[in-house]
């Protein structure tokens, strides 16, 4: 790696839920720098999720993050020609970058609907350990401890 690495920048809280997660979230919900726009899915998907649950959103969100936040996932790697799939433990960053990712994906990828009401029934669902950002994690979890057994290339 040339050079220094590129320096953290620190996010802003979002303005409704003063929470440095929700405008992680935001963000990564915007499209071409519309962060009105993702604002307006996330804080709508929080009011439905606020009228169908009858609990704080934001309860909701956290456990929804925790239940899909992985533990460990698995790297490839080359050794004396053969590639293996070695797990190791993912760091708190990556954790929520990729629960955050999966969470969006899977609410992207239903069909029918407004993106609020995707993005608000794959968070209720992801806080009760249901739904495709869960079972994703656990596709995850499942193939790093299938190739436990090359853990010590780690």
């Amino acid at each position: 790696m040339r050079g220094k690495p590129a320096p953290k920048r620190t996010i802003e809280p979002d303005p409704k839920y003063n929470s440095v997660l929700i405008a992680k979230f935001i963000n990564r919900v915007m499209r071409r720098g519309k962060k009105s726009v993702a604002q307006a899915i996330v804080y709508d998907s929080f009011d439905i999720m606020k009228q169908k649950t009858g609990q704080d959103p934001l309860t909701v969100f956290d456990s929804a993050m925790k239940n899909v936040a992985p533990i460990l996932e698995v790297k490839s790697r080359r050794i004396g020609g053969a590639n293996y799939q070695i797990p190791v433990e993912v760091r708190g960053e990556r954790r929520v970058a990729l629960a955050m990712r999966w969470i969006i994906d899977a609410a992207k990828s239903k069909k029918g609907k407004a993106m609020r009401e995707k993005l608000s029934t794959e968070l209720m669902e992801a806080s009760v350990n249901q739904g495709e950002a869960v079972k994703k994690r656990a596709d995850v979890h499942r193939m790093a401890e299938a190739n436990r057994a090359f853990a010590h290339f780690a």
